[in-house]
């Protein structure tokens, strides 16, 4: 477990709080790259965060290749319940560079494990409503089966390395939990 993480979880902040006592403020995004930036990040390495709502059209598009025929895509969105709470909300943290070097890192090693063509993953950062794209990836092959099996080892792999994690916010109660990129 991260050692921010570990100092944070189990943290109260109210949504104006300045944060635990390290100095760390939960609440601001210093995200280094303007959207189309990440974007073009996404496309050339593999792997981007985002504070704005994923496009899933422009990145399928960037993966379109005669020389493959399977595209398979996963597509994670905040639902309205995790452990068996109501969930209103969420905002997603992250310890931006190692994620994104984490991230391209697990990006190239599907590339060398599967035999696939391309393999893009954006994950957003910030405030997330019900119903709103936390992660996108999508991978293409010449065949479907090293599509999907990339597409699911890389899935499990950012949620397992990638230091993201997140604050819920929940309808039956005015405290918020920090939870790991797990739930």
């Amino acid at each position: 477990m991260w050692p921010l993480f570990r100092r944070l979880q189990g943290a109260k902040l109210s949504i104006n709080s300045p944060g635990p006592a390290t100095g760390f403020n939960p609440h601001a995004h210093n995200l280094n790259l303007t959207p189309e930036q990440a974007y073009q990040q996404a496309i050339k390495q593999g792997f981007a965060l985002l504070n704005v709502p994923i496009n899933e059209g422009l990145l399928k598009k960037a993966m379109r290749s005669t020389q493959c025929g399977a595209f398979v895509s996963f597509e994670g969105w905040v639902r309205q319940h995790n452990n068996a709470r109501p969930v209103q909300g969420l905002t997603y943290y992250g310890y931006e560079l190692l994620a994104i070097n984490q991230g391209t890192a697990l990006i190239e090693q599907a590339r060398q494990r599967f035999n696939i063509e391309q393999a893009i993953a954006v994950h957003r950062m910030g405030h997330l409503a019900l119903g709103d794209m936390a992660i996108w990836i999508g991978v293409t092959a010449a065949h479907r089966v090293p599509a999907f099996e990339a597409c699911h080892w890389l899935l499990d792999g950012i949620k397992a390395e990638v230091p993201v994690w997140k604050q819920e916010f929940y309808a039956d109660s005015s405290e918020a939990l920090w939870l790991s990129n797990n739930g």
